[in-house]
This record gives structure tokens, C-alpha cells and sequence, in this order.
């Protein structure tokens, strides 16, 4: 008996993260029905982008597409269906999504080869709100899907003997974001950054890989308390050596570096020297969250 041929496609785990906390904040009915009722409302989007969700094992569905851009295209569409459905004050849901292309073998309703593997080891990269995929699979991509894709770097895949490339499919908007770059020519690059806020202190070290998520999100690195933050706000990654600034958010973000503040608006800042951060609102306004950076040599 001739086992099952190997086909090329692009696997892709939604997984929903915050589960824990929605048990706890909302009870095991409420909380088991409105992950249920989400990941019915996903399968639909993976349906319409022509995919087909193969398995559910916990909170986490893994899907099969024909191609890179209609797995990543499902991906865009699964996570602005998620954000629309946020009601202010009340507990939300957020997924992260890990994808790959590469050759695979179903059988017997399972899938099985190298790239479920792959897939699976990127969604464990991602965080609440990211789409993360390996570059081999983001240099399949066409047109706007394309654009929208940024390198976060080589990471080491378990059971893996090389590292492999990774990216981040922006999905939150159609265009492109904007770099400002600020630091002046010959000024040396920062080692570490270091921001405080609500009497607490975080870093990025710029020779690692690495990134800070800020927002009122439960799961973010540095939770806001601000009314017109986002859940998802910003986030600060390191990348080629600088720390950079990146808006994700409804109501923008502001940066004030010495005597300029900077309004960014789904754009992205080179944070240099010191300064503060702000979350829908100017440095300056009465009784706003601020996040204090200081970038060190």
C-alpha cells in the first residue's frame, strides 16, 4: 500500500492567548462559550480565504491552505475580525497566529511533515495580535501582502540544525509603515534601553533578537492604564543595532525627545538619547500615562 503523496502548503495555528484569564475573570461557561463561539467564527474566515481547518486541539486550530497568500491573507482577516469584536471595559479575546509553507502529508484527518513542525514552533514566537511567519514562506508572497511583511531576525528552531529567518506579516493596515528615523549621522548606536514606568523597569538589550509589547492588553510587557490607549498599542524591537518605535495603534503615540515631540500614527521612531513615551495623548497632558526612556551607550 503506497503511503500518501507530500504536497506543498502552507500550515497555520490560531491560537488564542489570554485564555486564562478569561476563566478567571469570566467563569468557565462564559469564558469555554466565547472561545467556542471565536474559533467558529475563525474557522469561517479560514473557509472564505479557501482554506480548511484540519484539527482543534484546545484553544488552538491548525489550518491547511493551498499558498502562502491565502494562509496569510486568512491570518489578516482573522485578526481584524478579533479587534472588531473588542468592547471597551469588557474581557477580549486575542490570537496569535504562526504560519509556514512547506511540503506535508495528510492522512487519516492529520497532517504530518517538517512544516506542520515549523509552524508550530512560529506561533510559539508570536504574541497576542502578531501574525509571524519564517521568511522562506514570506518570500512566497505577492503583491500588498508583500509590503507588508517586516524581519524581526534568524532564531533558533528546536530540533532544527540551522536557525532559521522569521518575520512579521503587519496586518493592521493596508499601507506600508512609515520609518522616521531620527538619530543623527555618527551618533553611536545604543547597547540597551531602558524604560520605567508605574515604578516598575524594562530593557532590550540591541544584540538580541527581541521586543517589548505595550498596550492596556492584560498580556502586554508593560500594561497602560489609559483610557485612550489601545489593547494592542505599540510595540519596541530591536533591529540592526537600534531600538525602534513601532505605533499599532487608534489614537496614535507621541514621543518627546529633548524639546521635539513626534505624533505617530501607524509609523515607526528610532528612539535615541532619552525621553518620554505617551499613549493617545501629548507628553504633556495632565494625568496621562508616560513611559520613560533612557537609551545607554
Amino acid at each position: 500500500m503506497s503511503s500518501p503523496p507530500s504536497l506543498p502548503r502552507a500550515i497555520l495555528f490560531a491560537d488564542i492567548s489570554g485564555s486564562t484569564q478569561l476563566y478567571d475573570t469570566l467563569g468557565d461557561a462564559v469564558a469555554a462559550n466565547m472561545i467556542a463561539t471565536c474559533l467558529a467564527k475563525l474557522n469561517e474566515r479560514v473557509q472564505e480565504a479557501g482554506g480548511r481547518v484540519v484539527q482543534r486541539v484546545g484553544d488552538e486550530l491548525m489550518c491547511i491552505f493551498e499558498t502562502a497568500d491565502a494562509a496569510l491573507g486568512a491570518a489578516c482577516f482573522m485578526q481584524e475580525w478579533v479587534t472588531r469584536q473588542e468592547m471597551p471595559g469588557e474581557p477580549a479575546i486575542g490570537i496569535r497566529i504562526g504560519c509556514h509553507f512547506g511540503p506535508v502529508i495528510e492522512n487519516s484527518g492529520g497532517l504530518f511533515g517538517d512544516a506542520v513542525n515549523i509552524a508550530a514552533r512560529v506561533v510559539g514566537m508570536a504574541k497576542s495580535g502578531q501574525v509571524i511567519t519564517t521568511e522562506d514562506t514570506a518570500n512566497k508572497l505577492s503583491g500588498s501582502l508583500r509590503e507588508r511583511v517586516r524581519p524581526l531576525g534568524r532564531f533558533t528552531i528546536r530540533g532544527k540544525r540551522e536557525d532559521f529567518a522569521v518575520c512579521e506579516l503587519l496586518w493592521q493596515d493596508s499601507e506600508p509603515y512609515t520609518l522616521l528615523g531620527t538619530q543623527s549621522p555618527g551618533t553611536a548606536r545604543p547597547k540597551r534601553l531602558v524604560l520605567r514606568h508605574a515604578w516598575r523597569e524594562y530593557s532590550l538589550n540591541s544584540a538580541d533578537h527581541a521586543s517589548l509589547s505595550v498596550g492596556r492588553d492584560a498580556g502586554c510587557d508593560i500594561v497602560i492604564q489609559e483610557p485612550k490607549a489601545s489593547r494592542k498599542h505599540a510595540r519596541i524591537e530591536t533591529r540592526s543595532g537600534r531600538f525602534v518605535l513601532i505605533d499599532q495603534s487608534v489614537n496614535g503615540t507621541y514621543v518627546r525627545i529633548g524639546n521635539e515631540e513626534f505624533p505617530l500614527l501607524r509609523e515607526e521612531l528610532i528612539l535615541y538619547s532619552h525621553g518620554q513615551i505617551s499613549f493617545g495623548h501629548r507628553t504633556g497632558s495632565a494625568g496621562g500615562s508616560v513611559v520613560e526612556f533612557v537609551c545607554e551607550s
